[in-house]
């Protein structure tokens, strides 16, 4: 099996928010600080950027647009291409978990 290539932290997330519905941007931002207990704080351009390349990776597809006030929204989703990237993330993580929680607690006892 290829060894998975880390996900970039803000890409995790962005996916991560997407798993239950689809979101327009500022919905994204909002799920991503609050998934993340406020330790990520995505800003729009950094955002958008993200959402270009996942689009174009197929990660992520456009929902559907709206205006609301006047103003244009685009919903993301996420495709199963994003799922199992999102999957494969997860299962990268949890096995390096397993592994430092091993080391720390074999960890010999300090004086």
């Amino acid at each position: 099996m290829a060894k998975a290539k880390a996900m970039r932290e803000p890409t995790f997330w962005i996916l991560t928010a997407l798993v239950k519905q689809a979101r327009h941007g500022y919905g994204i931002i909002q799920e991503v600080a609050a998934l993340s207990e406020g330790q990520v704080t995505l800003q729009a351009g950094t955002l958008y950027a993200a959402l270009d390349r996942l689009h174009a990776e197929g990660l992520v597809a456009v929902d559907h647009d709206e205006k609301v006030g006047g103003r244009d929204r685009r919903y993301y989703c996420l495709t199963e291409g994003g799922v199992a990237a999102l999957e494969a993330e997860t299962a990268r993580l949890q096995r390096n978990v397993r592994t430092a929680s091993t080391q720390l607690a074999t960890r010999p006892a300090t004086a």
